[in-house]
């Protein structure tokens, strides 16, 4: 009964995932850290242990399904891939040294810092921005690099594709249209998960109390079940989000990064709330 639970959790979060990586342009870590935290102290393991398990396997999903939803986008020509390719290649980077931060640091800073990112991604969004149009703007590769390296290293630290604070970066400060940002975000997730997920494999080799089925600090149980599931979710979302107008992808962006940014900072278990 227990597994069945397990599993029905993992489907549902998959189908989640996939929708929000295409619809939204973000890798879905917010979503599956959370729960995968849930599931892994669940199955008896230390905090510790369960929030490095949940970082790792978050970002290992992260990849296939941000594959996916860059191919979607791909179809309706609005990835501007030489932002893609180069915001990615530096994102890689960050990749690497957040995950290697995370791995030796007490679970709590991590979770908090995990929603501090949150929050700060979804207020910056609300805030009042410059329209823009939907054409690709001119921006020199170098801006592109240096953007890329934090977005990196917050998805390392965090578990998260990066999306969720590469999309107020686009929008923001380069002046991307809203939706090209989700369809170029979604290739620079590929670059910082895949070098996030190597990190916390090679991190956890040797570890002791790890659980079966593990590379390190990937669950390859969990994260085949999510792949799964979430991949042809993320096909669904993206077609969704050409069809909805930019501010309905701003108002669902806002809303989902400040709930789990309370929730992770402890706001709700602080106030006693059943969030």
């Amino acid at each position: 009964m227990i597994w069945t639970a397990f599993f029905l959790t993992l489907i549902f979060t998959g189908l989640l995932v996939g929708t929000l990586s295409g619809l939204l342009g973000v890798g879905g870590g917010f979503i599956m850290v959370p729960i995968l935290l849930w599931l892994f102290m669940a199955m008896g393991l230390p905090e510790e242990i369960a929030l490095r398990l949940a970082l790792g396997t978050s970002l290992a999903v992260i990849i296939p399904t941000a594959i996916s939803g860059a191919l979607g986008h791909r179809r309706r020509g609005l990835v501007v891939w030489r932002a893609g390719y180069l915001l990615g290649i530096s994102a890689a980077a960050g990749g690497i040294i957040g995950a290697a931060i995370a791995t030796h640091l007490p679970p709590e800073p991590v979770r908090i810092f995990f929603g501090l990112v949150m929050l700060a991604a979804g207020l910056r969004i609300l805030l009042p921005q410059k329209a823009v149009g939907q054409d690709a703007p001119e921006i020199r590769d170098d801006r592109y690099l240096l953007w890329g390296f934090p977005v990196g290293a917050v998805s390392g630290l965090a578990g998260i594709g990066g999306g969720v604070v590469l999309i107020p970066i686009l929008t923001s400060v380069l002046r991307f249209g809203m939706l090209r940002a989700v369809a170029t975000s979604t290739v620079v997730m590929i670059f910082a998960a895949t070098a996030g997920t190597l990190s916390y494999m090679i991190a956890g080799i040797g570890v002791s109390g790890l659980p079966p089925g593990t590379i390190g600090y990937v669950g390859l149980l969990q994260a085949v079940v999510l792949v799964a599931v979430s991949i042809p979710a993320a096909q669904f979302g993206a077609a969704t989000a050409h069809r909805l107008p930019p501010v309905v992808l701003r108002a669902a962006f806002v809303l989902f990064t400040g709930y789990l940014g309370l929730r992770m900072i402890g706001l709700f278990s602080f106030l006693g709330l059943p969030l």
